[in-house]
């Protein structure tokens, strides 16, 4: 996985940094949802059972660099 500088100062957050790297991969690999954003970047989402949420990843159009990723308390499917 490749990742943005914003996606490394911002994994520094104490909210983000029980996100594990596995959970970004999993949700990347076998998205629930996808979208694509005006700007190109891709939304996935993706339950992560351990922690009862769903985990969004923001990745750069390129399809592979991680920009952002967070539980999105708001999503549904």
């Amino acid at each position: 996985m490749k990742f943005t500088q914003y996606f490394l100062s911002m994994r520094n957050r104490p909210d983000r940094t029980i996100i594990e790297l596995r959970w970004i991969e999993r949700v990347i690999q076998h998205p629930v949802k996808e979208t694509v954003q005006e700007d190109g970047r891709i939304r996935r989402w993706g339950l992560i059972a351990e922690e009862k949420k769903y985990l969004r990843v923001i990745l750069l159009p390129d399809g592979e660099t991680v920009h952002n990723a967070f539980f999105d308390r708001g999503f549904r499917l």
